[in-house]
């Protein structure tokens, strides 16, 4: 079957946003967890990108604003609903630190004039991205039809960005429109005002932290100082750790794991290890 026009899942990492970043050419920018919405930063924080679990019905943050001052896209396909929160994101961060790169430059410029759901369906026919999207699938390599529970979670991304004085949330790929949150008062930082709305909602729908999960988009550590230069080693050091944990996730594991089986079977020692596992498995399933 042909993967022309398909796009795959890829997971909710920082790791794999900064390198689909590097992979669009975007310059300035890395992505980081929020471990909490109190955390001071060094760096300027130009986004938010939440993921959390979808609930029907839920009212949205905010009132409609108009696109000309918002860049938002539609979803319109599957699977591509992170990186569409990402780049909704980035075409909205005004700092000449920050460069989009070719890929997304010739996206903005195509899209700019054009309405949201024309935006996203420029967005799903760019081979382009689509490529460096598809870059950071998971590797499958058989097709197993499994028995899957009739309810499964739904997990789905929105994003939070300051447009001049405001702060656009709900920049939603799902909904129509880009909502608006609140005005950003003179001498607080957009992060001051968005904390208690996003706690508040949290609270609200009962969101635990185990099912929400954020990333933060923030500026690279780029000065000369002693401080700065720190803070560049230990950029260096995740950007290192970002690169190998994606590697492994390209990776073909098959040929080892099938390879394994095999010196297993051969030596007499597999049998007795797939019976030792069911018995544990039926015990606990006895006894729970």
């Amino acid at each position: 079957m042909s993967d022309e026009g398909v796009w795959t899942l890829i997971e909710s990492d920082p790791g794999v946003f900064t390198e689909m970043l590097r992979g669009f050419g975007v310059e300035g920018v890395q992505v980081e967890e929020l471990h909490s919405m109190s955390e001071e930063e060094t760096s300027p924080i130009y986004g938010l990108i939440f993921l959390f679990k979808w609930r029907p019905g839920e009212d949205p943050i905010g009132e409609p604003v108009e696109t000309n001052n918002v860049f938002f896209a539609q979803q319109v396909i599957t699977n591509a609903c992170a990186t569409q929160a990402i780049i909704n994101l980035l075409m909205n961060v005004n700092d000449p630190k920050v460069k989009l790169g070719p890929v997304l430059e010739e996206y903005r410029d195509f899209a700019k004039h054009i309405d949201p759901a024309s935006r996203g369906l420029v967005l799903s026919n760019s081979e382009k991205i689509r490529q460096v999207h598809n870059s950071f699938g998971r590797p499958t390599f058989y097709e197993l039809e499994l028995n899957t529970p009739q309810y499964e979670d739904n997990y789905h991304f929105i994003t939070f960005v300051p447009v001049g004085n405001k702060v656009s949330g709900e920049l939603d790929g799902l909904r129509e429109f880009p909502l608006e949150v609140s005005a950003i008062p003179e001498g607080k930082s957009w992060m001051e005002v968005i904390s208690p709305i996003i706690t508040e909602r949290m609270r609200r729908l009962g969101w635990l932290f185990e099912v929400f999960h954020s990333n933060e988009v923030i500026h690279e550590f780029n000065n000369s100082s002693e401080d700065s230069m720190t803070a560049i080693s230990c950029s260096t050091s995740w950007l290192c750790s970002y690169r190998r944990e994606n590697a492994r996730r390209r990776h073909n594991y098959l040929p080892f794991i099938v390879e394994i089986l095999r010196i297993l079977a051969k030596e007499g020692r597999l049998v007795p290890m797939v019976e030792k596992v069911s018995k544990t498995k039926g015990k606990c399933n006895r006894t729970s």
